[in-house]
Order: structure tokens, then C-alpha cells, then sequence
């Protein structure tokens, strides 16, 4: 099973952390955050353990707690990644601690830029209202698509062809808005006409 993981991603696999702090000059906490710890505590004696670039994506794992873990003086970033990333379509967001380096933040910035996008967060606290946006937000269109294909299904639509529908809107949506210019408040007016169909749709999700 460890072969044919390694053969299915290119990447080299150790059984111990310690094999893997010892060749790694980034190591990425990719672990639920309830194991950032133990993991973190497994490593405690490794020699070289103030070496590496530390980037954690664990949701909710603030920098100072990483920084009690590690060595004085090394160099962690916090990120938060989100789902899209799995199809290069991710927004990811990055929070280094003072030891990071320009360097160390270019390199993380261009990790994550491989499967999307990237911003550079200005303070830690942001992270907070990052990780209910862009890190919960595909749940929240999730469950808008949903409704969308239901709603096109309560009106006799097949349900392929609504869940077609939906998903090509939403996704035109956001590409509209992507490479227009223009606010989406100006795009949503655009297709607002007075006393049309679209503003009546609004209307009810205002209610």
C-alpha cells in the first residue's frame, strides 16, 4: 500500500517523522487539528527540528501554538486552504510568524499557487473570518447548488438537467465575475430589470 501511494503521487514516504524532518526542508502539517500536538510532541528530540519552513493548514491552530511546540526561532506560516484546491481552483491565505522570512513566504505562496490562488494575510486574527469565507464558504455554495437543482426539479425540470443548469450558472457566475471589472453589485443590477423576473427571485432571498 505505502509503494503504491508513493508510485500514485511521485513523492517518497517514511515511516518514522523523524526519517522525514531529517530530509525535508519544508514540512507541511497537513494533520487533523486535534493531532497537531501529539505530532508535535513525537519530534520534541529531533536534532534538527528548528530547520525546516513549518506551514500548517490545521484549521483553528493559532502560530503561538505551533511556536510552543517548535524551537525558539523557527519559522512557521499558517494557511488556510480550501476544498477547490483539489482541481487547482483553491484559495489559500497565509499568515507567517515574525522568524518567517520574505523568502520563506515567497516559496509557501508558491506551493499553494500551484492549485489556485493566494493572499497574503496581514494579521493572524483575519484568520478567523478567512476560515468561515473561503475555507467554509464551498460548503455554502454547495448547499446553494443544491437548491438551485431542487428548486428547478419542484418545476418539472429532469433533475440532470437541473443540476446541469445550476452547476453552469454558478460556475459562469463566479467566471464573470472573475474577469469583469465590475463590482458584483453592478453585475447583479445588470440582470436586475425593473419589475422582471430576476428581481422578483431577489426579493424572496432578501426575505
Amino acid at each position: 500500500q505505502r509503494g503504491g501511494f508513493e508510485a500514485s503521487v511521485g513523492a517518497r514516504t517514511f515511516s518514522d517523522n523523524a526519517d522525514l524532518l531529517a530530509q525535508s526542508d519544508v514540512l507541511v502539517l497537513s494533520v487533523k487539528p486535534g493531532v497537531v500536538a501529539p505530532v508535535l510532541e513525537g519530534l520534541a528530540d529531533a536534532p534538527e527540528l528548528h530547520r525546516p519552513l513549518w506551514i500548517s493548514i490545521a484549521a483553528g491552530i493559532r502560530i503561538s501554538a505551533l511556536e510552543k511546540a517548535l524551537p525558539q526561532g523557527a519559522r512557521v506560516i499558517r494557511t488556510m486552504p480550501n476544498t477547490p484546491a483539489l482541481v487547482g481552483a483553491g484559495a489559500s491565505v497565509l499568515c507567517p510568524n515574525a522568524a518567517a522570512s520574505e523568502g520563506d513566504l515567497a516559496l509557501a505562496e508558491a506551493l499553494f499557487a500551484a492549485v489556485g490562488t493566494t493572499w497574503r494575510a496581514p494579521k493572524e486574527d483575519l484568520m478567523d473570518a478567512v476560515t468561515g469565507l473561503s475555507g467554509s464558504g464551498p460548503a455554502y455554495l454547495f448547499l446553494f447548488l443544491e437548491a438551485l437543482a431542487d428548486a428547478g426539479t419542484d418545476q418539472g425540470l429532469p433533475r440532470e438537467a437541473a443540476l446541469q443548469l445550476a452547476l453552469q450558472t454558478v460556475f459562469g457566475a463566479a467566471k464573470l465575475a472573475l474577469e469583469d471589472s465590475r463590482d458584483p453589485a453592478e453585475l447583479r443590477a445588470q440582470v436586475s430589470s425593473p419589475g422582471g423576473t430576476t428581481l422578483a427571485g431577489l426579493s424572496q432571498l432578501d426575505q
